[in-house]
């Protein structure tokens, strides 16, 4: 069975950016993954296109925004040659630039979070930003990087974004979205520590509420206990490596933030419906069947 490939990027360190345009483009390249931002539009074709776990149709005209290290392909159900594809990279560092940490450019930041579960922008969107994207190869030197910049302000502030990802649904949109200064802290002390032997109390000490209160706060927010919560930031973490690379499942319960093992089969099983072994087998499957 093929592996999903692992590309390098032609974009050097002193690119801000780089766009690969390409007219007549063909749908030849396997699933593959890397380290940096990508957005990719699609026109004058359909077909299927498999973003992480998700395998969707697309149509005439995609446009998909991706975070680092989600494996990704389309396939197309024709090759008649009237494909374009224009796809923009960018580096990983980008969302550590300091200017993206200043307030006018919050929704961006957000943008580059939310790229991680994979965002199918709008069809509104999709024609709105069609032509700004094809002409981006066009423009030079500064011209360019404000273009950039404003192309990636328009998608971030454009409505109805939808994830790819599974397990990720609006519920964790609107949660992500929320402006509640302690629901954001809460997120992101999870996100930043799930893999250590973190428990409802320090994450209530973080915020400065009382287990009680917290409990029934996060509650209120996500719909969610604390464990089921954290379970799925753990789960969805172990998903990105069991596609990614070839540990183990062990390896992958420990990195992920579990202790246990038959743990971690019994809560992937009941997230997922299948076990980690099953799971990495079919998104090997779904990667190279088309």
């Amino acid at each position: 069975m093929k592996y999903i490939q692992r590309e390098i990027t032609p974009i050097g360190e002193e690119d801000l950016f780089i766009v690969l345009n390409h007219p007549n483009a063909r749908f030849d390249y396997a699933a593959h993954f890397h380290s940096d931002y990508e957005i990719n539009l699609v026109l004058n074709s359909k077909g299927k296109r498999i973003v992480g776990d998700c395998v969707a149709e697309y149509g005439n005209l995609d446009l998909v925004m991706i975070g680092p290290n989600i494996p990704h392909r389309w396939v197309s159900e024709d090759d008649n040659g009237d494909a374009h594809v224009v796809t923009i990279q960018f580096h990983k560092e980008t969302l550590e630039y300091p200017i993206i940490n200043k307030k006018i450019f919050h929704p961006v930041k957000e943008l580059f979070s939310n790229s991680f579960y994979g965002i199918e922008f709008s069809d509104e969107t999709k024609v709105m930003m069609k032509d700004s994207l094809l002409n981006l190869s066009y423009k030079q030197g500064v011209e360019s990087a404000l273009e950039f910049f404003r192309i990636l302000y328009l998608l971030s502030v454009s409505p109805n974004q939808k994830f790819l990802l599974e397990g990720h649904s609006k519920m964790d949109v609107a949660i992500r979205e929320s402006k509640s200064r302690r629901i954001n802290k809460v997120i992101t002390y999870m996100q930043e520590h799930f893999r250590e032997n973190i428990n409802l109390s320090a994450v209530a000490e973080d915020i400065g509420m009382s287990e009680s209160a917290f409990s029934h706060f996060l509650k209120k927010r996500t719909n969610r206990s604390f464990v089921d919560y954290l379970n799925d930031i753990r789960i969805g973490h172990a998903t990105k490596i069991l596609y990614e690379t070839t540990y183990t499942v062990s390896e992958v319960c420990y990195s992920s933030g579990f202790n246990n093992i038959s743990n971690f089969n019994r809560i992937f099983k009941k997230k997922k419906g299948q076990t980690p072994s099953e799971y990495r087998m079919n998104i090997q499957k779904i990667m190279t069947k088309f």
